[in-house]
């Protein structure tokens, strides 16, 4: 059978990776994919933009199911137009996608639903949010309501970035994403990202990980959209696993369909962990993470496929993931210039030469004339799996230093807080 897999980022080419080891697949097709998709003789590149674009595509091709990567295609209401037209397809529909692609929608729905969060207020004009931020003082978290390619949150030190912040989203610097600006609650604690399988009732959790969102070693420099991943997460203990599903998950499945709008899909939690060990939420996102799609893929046994069927089916109670019990790190190696302007076009050199239980996943990369390039912010994410988180970290830098392109940039610390902190139990 035939997947599709609509994205074009390294969370995509992990997927549409592990699509193709199942043995029901013939050919998995991604659309628009990269340059890593393009080279892969499993994977199949297939041009495509619009929901009109992928609608035909599965049609075409009679895919068996579509699986969504991205937030822009959930937004744009890709879910909806492939159910009205008979197609089988994993996601959320336009209206369950609120909760990613508006943060005041999300912080209202929390609210209501009795899932934790920080204490926030949601402004349209500068004034009153400058206002709120003189009074409640630095540190302190700007957000953008809507989706900004994971441009749109400022963790302000002191109150001149806040209100620099401020001016800039309202100002137009994210366009209409920035129309609206969440004024936050800045808190403390270790973060983790907790993703689940959804199909409207029933929860499959994924294998827990951790980001990393500073540019630069030991969480310095501005937010990214994440520059590497590990899994598992040791800060979610067992206790605080089934915490985070009772408190903050399962609310929210049911709330949603309580309102009338059924979630399916993959549902991520960004979870801030107090020292008390007291989970928070940060931010929903209707969508696997990048880069922690890519270790939790390499970590992942079962047959994706399977899952995802019964996913699109309504019976996930029926299935478990299996996983590897080995750790698996991933180190994204980004463009000169990010994140406000990376640089595209450097031809990138030794992807050929990798080390056992190693994959370097594709994101913002083309092929040009035969050669791999660079095309976006995040250009790679080098990933590896070993016994161990240092043994596994020690395997990813080796194959990174291997890997080259003009003004790469990396972060040397991944994992740092685990091998930093105490046991845990």
């Amino acid at each position: 059978m035939k997947i599709l897999v609509i994205g074009g980022g390294g969370r995509e080419h992990a997927l549409a990776w592990r699509i193709a080891q199942s043995p029901r697949v013939s050919r998995v097709l991604v659309s628009p994919g990269n340059g890593g998709t393009a080279t892969d003789p499993a994977l199949l590149n297939v041009p495509g933009e619009t929901v009109a674009d992928w609608l035909r595509i599965a049609q075409q091709e009679e895919v068996h199911f579509t699986v969504v990567g991205p937030e822009a295609p959930l937004a744009a209401g890709v879910v909806d137009a492939f159910r009205a037209a008979g197609l089988r397809i994993f996601g959320p529909t336009q209206a369950a996608a609120r909760l990613e692609g508006s943060k005041d929608f999300a912080k209202q729905f929390m609210r209501r639903h009795g899932v934790p969060t920080a204490r926030s207020a949601t402004f349209e004009e500068a004034a009153p949010a400058h206002a709120y931020i003189d009074a409640e003082g630095a540190p302190i978290v700007i957000k953008a309501d809507g989706l900004a390619a994971g441009k749109g949150v400022v963790v302000a030190m002191t109150l001149a970035e806040a209100h620099q912040a401020v001016d800039d989203m309202l100002g137009g610097s994210l366009g209409g994403a920035g129309a609206r600006v969440l004024v936050e609650q800045f808190l403390t604690g270790e973060e983790a990202s907790f993703i689940v399988m959804v199909d409207g009732q029933h929860v499959l959790p994924l294998a827990s990980s951790q980001d990393h969102k500073r540019l630069l070693d030991g969480d310095h420099g501005p937010n990214t959209g994440g520059m590497g991943a590990y899994s598992p997460a040791p800060v979610v203990t067992p206790a605080l696993h089934r915490r985070i599903l009772r408190d903050i998950i399962q609310p929210t499945v049911v709330g949603m369909a309580s309102e009338g709008t059924v979630f399916t899909g993959f549902l991520y939690a960004g979870v801030m962990i107090d020292a008390e060990g007291n989970p928070s939420t940060l931010e929903f996102n209707c969508r696997m993470g990048d880069p922690e799609t890519q270790p939790i893929m390499m970590r992942l046994k079962s047959d994706l496929t399977v899952l995802l069927d019964h996913a699109i089916d309504g019976t996930l109670d029926q299935v478990e993931a299996d996983w590897d019990r080995r750790v698996a790190v991933g180190v994204v190696l980004a463009a000169e210039g990010y994140p406000q302007s990376p640089r595209k076009g450097d031809v990138i050199e030794g992807l050929k030469k990798l080390p056992e239980h190693t994959m370097v996943f594709h994101a913002g990369t083309a092929l040009v004339d035969g050669a791999v390039q660079t095309a976006g912010g995040r250009v790679l994410c080098v990933t590896a799996l070993a016994d161990t988180l240092r043994q596994a970290r020690s395997a990813v830098y080796e194959a990174t230093d291997g890997i080259r392109f003009a003004g790469r940039q990396f972060r040397t610390d991944i994992g740092w807080r685990a091998l930093a902190a105490p046991v845990r139990h």
